[in-house]
């Protein structure tokens, strides 16, 4: 099993966090990882996106031009990788600030409504795991037994508290993801 996966969107809508987070989910999987992240000079509101592996083989390169699955977060995004997504693949999205979804006939499309949930969680820091959930619930690449300990290993021991309301946010993803296509 080899997962080849991007998520794209905007700086502060924890894009980053959620590559860093699936790696260290496959990591206590005993899988081989890559997280390779890309963004701009600005802190919030500029474009970022990470690519992540997860592999039982061994991984010869994190670059990638196609992928497997997109997580597609903004328009912007939409834009620019959903024709990278590889035929048979997976493209998820949350639909607030897409204005044109995706079009492709051979590809799943799922979409996951991560900022309206998260607003009515009342806690907005949680859309990214709310995608996350949506995501393992198509694609479910590592358990959430794991999700649980790469929480652990890549938030700061002063989250730690939160840990159970964003494996919650987690659930609700998993239980919100619609098949588009």
């Amino acid at each position: 099993m080899t997962e080849e996966l991007i998520i794209a969107g905007f700086g502060g809508q924890g894009v980053l966090s959620m590559g860093k987070i699936l790696a260290y989910s496959g990591i206590m999987d005993n899988k081989e990882v890559t997280w390779f992240p890309s963004y701009g000079p600005e802190m919030r509101g500029g474009t970022a996106n990470v690519t992540v592996i997860v592999s039982d083989k061994r991984i010869s390169s994190p670059v990638l031009h196609e992928f497997d699955t997109a997580i597609i977060l903004n328009q912007q995004s939409m834009d620019k990788f959903e024709n990278s997504v590889k035929p048979g693949g997976v493209l998820l999205y949350d639909p607030n600030g897409i204005i044109h979804p995706p079009t492709r006939t051979d590809i799943q499309v799922y979409k996951v409504e991560g900022t309206v949930t998260a607003v009515e969680m009342g806690n907005p820091r949680v859309f990214n795991m709310i995608i996350v959930g949506g995501y393992l619930k198509v694609r479910p690449i590592v358990s959430l037994e794991h999700v649980e300990k790469g929480l652990e290993k890549s938030l700061p021991s002063r989250y730690h508290n939160l840990i159970p309301l964003n494996l919650e946010a987690i659930r609700k993803g998993q239980e919100i993801v619609e098949k588009v296509n």
